[in-house]
C-alpha cells in the first residue's frame, strides 16, 4: 500500500524542554497542530500523565479542548485517556461535550496505565491493581457512551465518538470484544520487521466483534520518526527524548528535555547508553527515502490502516521541519 493511502497523525505528549515554562510547552503544542492541519495531518493527538517532571499533559480533555477550538477540520483526540484514574461516566461527560462542540473532529483513546510512582497513584485515588479493572471500566465506558447505561451521559453521545484501545498485553482482546479500534507501538514492531507484533494483531482481527464504533478491524500503528536531510541529523532530533527515556528507566524520574551532543553519549553509564541505543532503534529516523522505504515496509508488515506518529523533540525547528518532510511523503505521488 502507498504511504499516500495511508492516514498520517501525530501524538504529541507535551514534553517540557529545558529552560522553557511548562505553559510556554503547552502553547508549541496548540501551535504544532494549526501547522498539522496546514500540512494535511488527519488526527492530532494528546496524553495523560500525572506528576511527571518532564511532562505538561495532565489533562487531555482540558488540551482537546483548546485544541479543537484552534482548528478547523483536524480530528483532535486522547492517546490516551487512563481508565484507571477516572470514573467511567467523568470520561464519557468529557467526551461527550467534546463531540458536542465540535461535531464529528473528537477521538477518544484509552489506556489501561496506573500512575507513574506510588505517591502519584495514592494522590490518584488508585493504586497498581486499578489497571485490572480496565475491561469492566471499558465496558462501563461504552454503555455511557451509547445510552445504554443505568444513568445518561449528557450531552447525550449515542456513539458518535470513536473509540480506540492503546493496546498494551490484555489490551488487544479487550479491543477486539468490544469492537474498538487498536494503538500498537513499542519495540515490537521493530524485532524481526514487526514479526513479533504479527501474531498479536492477526489475532485482533480474527477475534473482532463488530460494534457501533467499528465495522471492521481497525489498526493504528505508532512509531517515534524523525526527518531530516541527513541520517545523522534525524538521529540527532531524537537523542533528548531518547536520554530522558533512558533517565526514567534508571532513575525513576522523566526529566525536560536539552540538548545532547552525539559525543556525550560516550559519556554516559554503559546501562544509560544501552536504553538510549535501545530507543533508537525502536524508531524511524533517516533523509526522506529511508524513511519512505522503512515505513512502507512497517505498513505491510502490520496491515495497518494508520500511522500514529510519536516522539518528542528540544529542537523545535528541527521538530517541524520534520514534520513537514513526512507529511510530504505520505502526498500523493506525481509520477
Amino acid at each position: 500500500m502507498p504511504l499516500s493511502d495511508v492516514p498520517l497523525s501525530l501524538l504529541d505528549r507535551a514534553a517540557v524542554r529545558a529552560g522553557s515554562s511548562e505553559a510556554e510547552d503547552l502553547a508549541h503544542v496548540l501551535d504544532r497542530a494549526v501547522r498539522a492541519e496546514a500540512l494535511g495531518y488527519h488526527r492530532f493527538w494528546v496524553a495523560e500523565h500525572h506528576a511527571v517532571p518532564g511532562i505538561a499533559g495532565s489533562a487531555p480533555a482540558v488540551l482537546m479542548a483548546a485544541l479543537a477550538a484552534r482548528t478547523q477540520r483536524l480530528r483532535i483526540g486522547s492517546g490516551g485517556i487512563m481508565l484507571p484514574n477516572h470514573q467511567p461516566l467523568v470520561v464519557a461527560e468529557q467526551a461527550a461535550t467534546l463531540e458536542a462542540l465540535h461535531p464529528g473532529r473528537i477521538d477518544l483513546g484509552v489506556g489501561r496505565s496506573v500512575g507513574f510512582t506510588a505517591a502519584v497513584r495514592d494522590a490518584l485515588r488508585t493504586g497498581k491493581d486499578a489497571a485490572d479493572r480496565f475491561g469492566d471500566d471499558l465496558a462501563e465506558l461504552l454503555e455511557h457512551l451509547s445510552g445504554t447505561a443505568p444513568v445518561t451521559a449528557r450531552p447525550r453521545n449515542h456513539a458518535a465518538t470513536p473509540v480506540f484501545v492503546l493496546a498494551t498485553g490484555a489490551g488487544v482482546e479487550i479491543a477486539a470484544r468490544a469492537g474498538l479500534a487498536v494503538v500498537l507501538g513499542g519495540p515490537a514492531l521493530f524485532r524481526q520487521g514487526a514479526g513479533s507484533a504479527v501474531p498479536v494483531l492477526e489475532r485482533y482481527r480474527q477475534r473482532f466483534r463488530p460494534s457501533p464504533w467499528w465495522s471492521r478491524p481497525h489498526v493504528l500503528v505508532s512509531a517515534n520518526v524523525a526527518v531530516a536531510d541527513t541520517r545523522e541529523t534525524a538521529r540527532e532530533l531524537l537523542l533528548p527524548e531518547a536520554l530522558a527515556l533512558a533517565v526514567s528507566r534508571t532513575r525513576g524520574e522523566f526529566p525536560p528535555l536539552a540538548p545532547v551532543r552525539p559525543a556525550e553519549l560516550d559519556r554516559l553509564p554503559g546501562r544509560t547508553r544501552s536504553l538510549v541505543e535501545d530507543a533508537l532503534a525502536n524508531s524511524v529516523h533517516g533523509t526522506p527515502p529511508e524513511v519512505r522505504a522503512r515505513l512502507e515496509q512497517l505498513v505491510a508488515d502490520t496491515g495497518a490502516d494508520e500511522l500514529l506518529v510519536t516522539g518528542g523533540a528540544y529542537d523545535l525547528d528541527a521538530r517541524a521541519a520534520s514534520d513537514r518532510q513526512l507529511a510530504a511523503l505520505f502526498a500523493p505521488r506525481r509520477d
